[in-house]
């Protein structure tokens, strides 16, 4: 067993580790830059360390700096949280040569699941179902084009080396091709030092499901259902829910199948989530995330499981807590993004928090590491927290989640709450009938500047 682990991470997920450390008996090293020498994280830790200044390149990103963290507290583990290095295959191997254990995948599986291409190429093997689309990286427009002409407009060009939808372009029509395919380069040069792209075949009206998986790292996996995370904006998820409201018994039970026998012939270790985009029935691999998600708590909640605990315990050697048999679905959850932003522009909105106070009852989580007099910094997301509902059916969860956005309190900065105000409002929230497209399209008629 662990006698100490070190978060790499801060804010809510910081807390997210820390308490599930608490409650098996671990002590806890929490790390921060200046700026966040007051952070709730930094607070609630056992131990913590200044790893640098503000920016995020010079202290949670710093490698250098998080390995000296765990030699000087004699930490045996690492949590990386999400975001920040939680999916660095070069960190994962420093930190095993050090002797130190991260509590995740290895760095072969981070490195394969890391480059798009190479990710869609082992998913096929796995006999996960892919979109169609090019072999590998598209060097040229003409080729492109050709891609194009193969498959049919409408296309996507994506970044092999991207995500968060930077060099990411839609290609209507031929005549739109060759500044799409440029601009994605280009996207993809500027924000990963990588501007190599591939295509595939643009799906119209799909929603964005994630099956979330776990592994043993010795040749078991399970899969406990999937995420419907369809009202997206930017290609960033803001309303997450599970289960998804448009899939049925049958077709979890067939994906999740195929999905926990992928990771289990991996012989992946930890948490996982395969993304899909689901039209008509059928799912589309467009990636894997090898690391905990930020929408975590809604499978947690409908399955009752810990998925950090079992993080930690499947990293420590143990076996999983729980057989494919043993996870049932209980109910419908359902979580809201919450961020310090300004509508209707979502501009970032770092400030001093004059008044906060947490929703609560039955059914109701609220991640935050906010608290009254907490300077939010301008460094970092602008995610503040995650209100997660719990109800007997989907129905239950809404009105919850209705009641419970009504009892929060955020004083002092601007954030997204009107924005759920506003949607819970609306019938195909209520009905569950939208896709990725939806709240593009709902913000530019109902939220203008």
């Amino acid at each position: 067993m662990f006698d100490k682990i070190l978060i790499a991470n801060r804010g809510e997920i910081a807390l997210r580790v820390i308490r599930a450390c608490r409650e098996m008996g671990i002590q806890s090293v929490a790390v921060h830059s200046t700026a966040d020498a007051d952070a709730m994280h930094v607070r609630m830790a056992d131990e913590s360390v200044c790893i640098g200044p503000p920016p995020g390149t010079d202290s949670y990103l710093s490698i250098p700096a998080i390995i000296s963290a765990c030699e000087v507290t004699g930490a045996q583990a690492i949590h990386p949280g999400y975001g920040f290095l939680s999916e660095n295959a070069n960190f994962v191997q420093i930190v095993e040569d050090h002797d130190i254990t991260f509590i995740g995948p290895s760095a072969e599986h981070i490195r394969i699941m890391g480059d798009k291409i190479t990710a869609k190429d082992t998913a096929k093997k796995l006999g996960i179902p892919v979109v169609p689309g090019s072999e590998g990286g598209v060097p040229d427009v003409a080729a492109a084009k050709k891609i194009g002409a193969d498959f049919g407009y409408p296309v996507i060009i994506k970044a092999t080396a991207g995500g968060g939808g930077r060099g990411m372009k839609v290609a209507q029509s031929e005549a739109e091709m060759e500044r799409a395919f440029q601009t994605a380069r280009s996207e993809a040069k500027a924000a990963f030092g990588n501007d190599e792209v591939y295509i595939e075949k643009y799906l119209q009206k799909p929603r964005h499901i994630e099956i979330q998986v776990f592994g043993d790292g010795k040749g078991g996996g399970v899969h406990l259902g999937e995420r419907d995370c369809s009202l997206q904006r930017r290609h960033q998820k803001v309303f997450e829910e599970a289960p998804g409201p448009a899939i049925s018994a049958e077709e979890r039970a067939r994906i999740g199948a195929i999905c926990a026998d992928a990771i289990a012939e991996m012989g992946y270790r930890g948490a996982g989530t395969i993304e899909f985009l689901y039209e008509d029935g059928e799912f589309y691999f467009i990636e894997m995330n090898t690391r905990l998600q930020v929408e975590h708590p809604v499978t947690e909640a409908i399955f009752g499981v810990d998925l950090v605990r079992e993080q930690i315990r499947v990293a420590e050697g143990l076996p999983m807590s729980f057989t494919q048999d043993e996870l049932e679905i209980n109910g419908h959850a359902i979580e809201v993004r919450i961020n310090a932003e300004k509508l209707p522009n979502f501009a970032p909105c770092p400030g001093t928090i004059t008044q906060y106070h947490a929703p609560g009852g039955l059914g109701v989580r609220m991640d935050s590491a906010l608290y009254d007099g907490y300077r939010i910094p301008p460094y970092y997301d602008s995610l503040i927290g995650k209100l997660i509902v719990h109800g007997r059916d989907r129905a239950e969860a809404l009105s919850r989640l209705n009641r419970a956005l009504g009892e929060l309190i955020v004083d002092g900065v601007d954030t997204t709450v009107p924005l759920f105000h506003a949607l819970l409002q609306e019938p195909d929230i209520h009905s569950g009938t939208y896709n990725i497209h939806w709240l593009e399209r709902w913000l530019e008629t109902n939220l203008q500047a």
